[in-house]
């Protein structure tokens, strides 16, 4: 899934689960109406592990930690169920942490939807699903909202009296913020439509623009829209990467390649030097250069943005060195996105750093659920010798 997006739930009872390299705290708030919680006791996490409808399962460290829902079991009034996770260690943040939400059927274990949220960077909490009642259907919600001031900052913009840690944080099961199981003393505010998340500060090269002033160059991890004078940006655009080999070394064959994959990071097909034209020919490779020499654009990817099928969500320009070349024998690596009628370079983005990798992430362009596209700048690093090898790292960095 892709921010915003949904999916019908076929199944009463879902798990929703969140995996990460580190180990993460799980919760569920059960929201009214008015996007908050009726009491403390519907802020459902390990050390209140149950709740009506919604359950939490510990992992126990082995396995991520999930939260069960039974949306025929909810009280009336009940009408969203929001997914948190944050990082069990104080103070972590989720920067080099990418986490992944599977929604699934609670009874099967069968997986209806996985969600990777993308640019994080300094928040300590996330929104990542919610489980949500539209005329009389419940759906599964892509979010991945985050907070600078961890659960605490999310508990309380649900309406949860949330007490201070103690100075000397014990050990888990008591180190994030716990809720108190009695009414504050002080009633609480009336209802009001929940409040946007307070802002996390941007991580280097965070935040997202558009191309209303001209050709934009990206740093890592930032993510320009597609959207010129308020529209959309749905015509042919060419992905250009270029490459030189570094302090005048011998020729380096790298190859280009991009990656479509659909909502579900579902694997769709690969455009690359072996095969230059993918769905129905919307996608389109310029073909191998086997040096690198020149100047310009070593090898160039057409994408008409307007004739991509619809389950097409997500594709990533990706680089390889199939000769087993590392990336730090490569000088001036970069991607520019360009405007295929006119020739415009609209977006660049250099590459300014090097790992002894034999493959790396250039940039994603991702579907939002309002039609438009954003491009990210990644620059990330893999052991990967051939764009087949990058179909696994590239769903999971979408």
């Amino acid at each position: 899934m892709t921010p915003g997006s949904n999916i019908p739930l076929p199944v009463t009872r879902v798990a929703v689960d969140v995996a990460a390299p580190v180990r993460l705290d799980v919760s569920g708030l059960l929201l009214t109406a008015d996007g908050k919680v009726r009491s403390d006791d519907d802020f459902i996490f390990y050390n209140q592990p149950a709740g009506p409808g919604v359950t939490y399962r510990s992992g126990g460290g082995a396995a991520p930690d999930a939260i069960i829902v039974d949306t025929s079991a909810l009280p009336p009034g009940i009408e969203k169920i929001v997914v948190t996770a944050s990082p069990d260690a104080a103070g972590q943040t989720f920067q080099g942490i990418e986490p992944t939400a599977t929604v699934r059927g609670a009874d099967d274990n069968s997986v209806l939807a996985t969600f990777t949220p993308p640019r994080l960077g300094a928040e300590t909490a996330l929104v990542i699903v919610e489980i949500y009642l539209r005329n009389g259907a419940w759906k599964a919600r892509a979010v991945g909202q985050g907070y600078a001031n961890g659960l605490a900052g999310i508990a309380t913009d649900f309406g949860v009296t949330v007490e201070e840690p103690a100075a000397a944080a014990p050990a888990r099961p008591a180190a994030p913020p716990v809720p108190t199981t009695q009414p504050p003393v002080t009633p609480p505010a009336p209802p009001m439509a929940a409040p946007p998340a307070p802002p996390a500060p941007p991580a280097p090269g965070a935040g997202k623009i558009n191309l209303d002033k001209g050709r934009v160059s990206l740093q890592k991890n930032q993510t320009v829209s597609l959207v010129k004078g308020g529209s959309p940006l749905l015509s042919q655009v060419k992905m250009g990467l270029g490459w030189e080999p570094a302090y005048r070394g011998k020729d380096i064959d790298l190859d280009a390649s991009v990656i479509a994959y659909g909502p579900q990071r579902n694997h769709i097909d690969s455009c690359y030097f072996g095969k230059l034209s993918i769905v129905g020919g919307a996608i389109k490779h310029s073909g191998d250069n086997l040096t690198g020499e020149g100047g310009g654009d070593d090898e160039v990817i057409v994408v008409d943005l307007g004739r991509l099928p619809q389950e097409v969500t997500g594709l990533v320009f990706t680089v390889n060195s199939f000769s087993g070349q590392k990336f730090t024998e490569v000088a001036k690596a970069y991607c520019r996105l360009l405007d295929a009628a006119t020739g415009e370079e609209l977006v660049r983005f250099d590459l300014t750093s090097a790992e002894p990798q034999t493959g790396v992430m250039m940039a994603k362009l991702i579907r939002q659920f309002t039609g438009e596209w954003e491009m990210t700048a990644m620059g990330d690093f893999v052991k990967a010798r051939t764009v087949r090898n990058m179909v696994k790292p590239a769903a999971q960095a979408l």
